[in-house]
């Protein structure tokens, strides 16, 4: 059976912007980068460090630019502190895996990167790696540790298990 194929009106309606407030974030051991909307801020893209400091000036900035959600990867467990962070300030936090990103031919550099993942992201294209729980019933909810325990999948709770034990 023939499949049939997308007009031209189609297929620029399906690439429409979904999420105006949203920014791509790409991070690595030692730098963060960060994409926001081109009309936001006369830098669209910013380098932080991942010292104490830098996630929360980075949520200040990401504030004053009016984002409310936030796509990132991350290939290591960098991320952590940054979400955490991002959440705490009351931003959607989407963590993206950095297999699915990395797979488009062309982009290089992490300025790239983290343009491509705000493009991604304000289309509606990401999906989050993993669902968030606001509350977990089995811990105790005043135990800020064990709420964020119960939130990560069970193959990233054994491996920082299996590493403590070694």
């Amino acid at each position: 059976m023939a499949r049939k194929r997308k007009s031209k009106t189609q297929a620029k309606h399906s690439n429409r912007i979904q999420q105006n407030n949203a920014a791509g974030i790409d991070i690595g051991a030692t730098s963060i980068y960060i994409a926001v909307p081109l009309d936001r801020d006369p830098q669209p893209v910013r380098c932080y460090q991942t010292f104490t400091e830098d996630p929360h000036r980075i949520a200040e900035w990401l504030r004053e630019c009016g984002i409310e959600t936030v796509a990132m990867e991350s290939t290591g467990v960098f991320w952590i502190p940054l979400f955490q962070i991002l959440e705490q300030h009351g931003f959607q936090v989407c963590l993206v895996n950095a297999h699915h990103v990395k797979n488009v031919p062309g982009r290089k550099t992490d300025v790239c990167d983290c343009q491509w993942l705000q493009y991604l992201h304000s289309v509606g294209l990401l999906q989050a790696r993993f669902a968030r729980l606001k509350r977990c019933a089995r811990c105790d909810p005043c135990s800020a540790t064990a709420t964020v325990w119960c939130r990560w999948p069970v193959r990233m709770r054994n491996a920082c298990r299996n590493h403590s034990i070694r």
